[in-house]
């Protein structure tokens, strides 16, 4: 019995622990994401040079995730994911020394690989912790994920009010979250593979039960990703508002979608997967409405809040129904995994070629036409109407969605 209670007490350390995980892989992306139109400045590229490099870290990402689970197979899970996620944190630091289009694009491809292998890492954990305690938490980490990016974008609003170098925000951002995302290591589970465990597969295609749920994920991830690395830049341009205000939209944007995501599990359960989907993409078009039709920095702000709280809980939704697709839940996971992870890469440097070629204007047209197809598809989701799905262990679900 005091075996059990044991394994109990260690699970829900690591539980928290993994969710401190969570924190600090978004304080990275928040901070990073402030300051995009410094780091622009800087570099002295234009919005269609920075859709370019922003495109590097998907191809960063798709170069360096299939090599995350073999690292976990090869050093066990706590130490890959202390390892790559203290890549990740120091990661932070390139994009801001960059001083040119070529350079910005080699450091935003180590910014990409980093955070895609630590991303995989801390999901599979994320994953085999649910299994454990047999009850659904990965809405809850993905909330932690969106109140660290709040963190992370919060510091950056600051520094960009007082007029701050990027360079000393992000090197002393970058030591700060290294050191916690260490600490929190410390904790979580230390899963080893078995003697005789073959390594993951490198890459899987995605089942075709998996495509229409995972392009409802698209959607969401889409507009999720073109807000998180536009926002600023689209009110200091369009708007023409002052650095600070603009690196403030981000803020207001991040935590929309941290507050839903912790208020996403009970909402769902009291009006079902489907509806609550059919709202969100309401909610989201409407803010896209209002980013594009607006012309007020205080209208748009509100229209990406609104796209913030519209978009947060579709993608764990997906993974929801997706585990009632099909007569393989785990490779319908890793399917809608795969498309969603890749519409967050793509997002920013396909707004960035469409804003060169037009305005950033007709970029959130996109993006608002995009959250309408959330209102429209809401209901291939309906498996995940019904109790939640047990989620296949890590070592099926996680690798097969590195791409």
């Amino acid at each position: 019995m005091s075996t059990v209670v044991h394994e109990q007490r260690e699970v829900r350390r690591a539980r928290y622990a993994v969710a401190a995980v969570f924190a600090v892989h978004g304080s990275v992306t928040g901070s990073f994401a402030t300051r995009v139109p410094w780091i622009q400045d800087h570099a002295g590229v234009s919005a269609g040079q920075l859709g370019l490099a922003l495109a590097f870290p998907a191809l960063g990402a798709s170069v360096a995730m299939p090599l995350a689970g073999s690292i976990s197979h090869r050093f066990g899970a706590r130490t890959a994911l202390r390892g790559l996620l203290a890549l990740w944190t120091l990661a932070l630091v390139l994009p801001s020394l960059a001083p040119n289009l070529l350079t910005l694009c080699l450091a935003l491809f180590v910014y990409g690989a980093t955070a895609g292998m630590s991303d995989v890492a801390m999901n599979a954990l994320g994953v085999e912790i649910e299994n454990r305690l047999d009850k659904s938490i990965m809405s809850g980490l993905h909330g932690m994920w969106s109140a660290g990016a709040l963190i992370g974008s919060a510091g950056g609003t600051l520094a960009a009010h007082l007029g701050s170098d990027a360079r000393l925000h992000h090197a002393l951002a970058a030591a700060v979250l290294t050191v916690v995302g260490l600490v929190a290591c410390t904790w979580v589970l230390d899963l080893q593979p078995a003697e005789d465990e073959a390594p993951p597969p490198r890459f899987a295609l995605p089942p075709r039960s998996a495509l229409l749920i995972g392009a409802v994920g698209f959607c969401a991830v889409f507009a999720e990703g073109a807000s998180l690395d536009w926002s600023a830049v689209y009110l200091r341009d369009e708007l023409e508002t002052s650095a600070g205000l603009a690196a403030a939209c981000t803020t207001g944007f991040t935590l929309t979608m941290a507050l839903a995501r912790f208020a996403g599990d009970k909402v769902v359960d009291r009006f079902g997967a489907v509806r609550t989907v059919r709202v969100s993409g309401v909610l989201a078009t409407l803010g896209g409405l209002l980013i594009v039709l607006g012309g007020h920095p205080a209208v748009a702000m509100t229209g990406f809040a609104l796209m913030g709280l519209g978009i947060a809980v579709v993608v764990p939704l997906c993974f929801a129904a997706a585990g009632r697709a099909g007569s393989n839940p785990s490779l319908a996971i890793a399917g809608v995994a795969t498309i969603t992870y890749t519409s967050g890469l793509v997002a920013p440097s396909a707004i960035g070629g469409l804003a060169q070629a037009t305005s950033l204007v007709v970029s959130f047209g996109l993006v608002t036409a995009l959250a309408c197809c959330l209102v429209v598809f809401a209901k291939v989701l309906r498996a995940g109407d019904r109790d939640r799905p047990k989620i296949s262990p890590p070592s099926a679900a996680v690798p097969d969605r590195q791409s």
